[in-house]
């Protein structure tokens, strides 16, 4: 792609998302060796709820990786917004259930460390960037674009729904799930209705493809999180209706995601043949 409409992004920020990796690297850990990482997180956190994150975080991580190995303001504008609302939203999250941190420990400092830094370096670039064009995109089908708007809606009105009302709309949860891991799952799905905004109105490759990837990741892993923490406690119900809600949630993020990522490969293949 041409560098006049999607130039790179300055060594500082290239810097910054090397730094954010290693960071999700630990949260990463939540999912693939959780007895280790589940004694030096933050706050304490059930098997259910530290598989979920650790899923979430590998996701992140691969997102993040992209952004890093890019360098460009695409995909670099769909991940900086993405991270924004999502580190906001925790941000907050966190300074309200400020009793779930012990700060006699340095982990719970170390987190709102990495969360404010981390909402301030890219809300200050994208700020900085708010007249910057999207880079020239797709044209997306008239199927994708009737669509897009309604998972972008159904996406935040479910974020902000756990965001206000946490325990309500965490009911559905195959396990417990208290406000503040409400509030903090509700980042997940809102930073998910921007990203999916911003491909709705301007389509450019690598941003649907990073999008796709983010969403069939984070569907992917919190079923097979599920799956996997179940195993070993035995505790969900897998015929209540809560249960298979959930999953159908989590099963159509990640089958959205994977229709994005075919759609983005065909874009690029048509892109080569032409």
């Amino acid at each position: 792609m041409p560098t006049s409409d999607n130039p790179p992004f300055p060594a500082a920020l290239r810097l910054f998302s090397a730094m954010v990796i290693i960071v999700l690297i630990v949260g990463a850990g939540l999912f693939f060796a959780p007895v280790l990482v589940k004694p030096r997180w933050p706050w304490a956190v059930t098997p259910f709820n530290a598989r979920f994150l650790g899923g979430f975080y590998t996701a992140e991580m691969v997102v993040m990786a992209a952004l890093l190995l890019w360098n460009r303001w695409s995909p670099g504008r769909l991940v900086l917004v993405m991270a924004f609302i999502f580190t906001v939203i925790v941000s907050a999250a966190s300074f309200i259930n400020l009793g779930y941190f012990n700060f006699e420990r340095k982990a719970p400092w170390l987190w709102f460390l990495v969360y404010l830094a981390s909402a301030a370096v890219s809300g200050l670039f994208l700020w900085r960037a708010r007249t910057r064009p999207p880079a020239k995109g797709v044209t997306l089908n008239p199927a994708w674009r009737r669509y897009l708007p309604v998972e972008s809606a159904i996406l935040g009105l479910y974020g902000l729904g756990l965001l206000l009302f946490p325990l309500t709309f965490s009911s559905i949860w195959p396990w417990p799930v208290d406000a503040f891991h409400a509030q903090v799952y509700s980042a997940i799905f809102l930073a998910g209705a921007g990203g999916t905004c911003l491909v709705w109105r301007s389509a450019p490759r690598e941003e649907l493809l990073v999008l796709g990837l983010a969403q069939f990741l984070v569907g992917l892993l919190a079923i097979l999180g599920l799956v996997i923490t179940d195993a070993a406690v035995h505790r969900i119900n897998w015929t209540a209706t809560g249960t298979l809600c959930w999953l159908a949630v989590f099963a159509w993020i990640g089958i959205s995601g994977a229709f994005k990522l075919y759609a983005a490969s065909r874009y690029f293949g048509s892109q080569s043949a032409s």
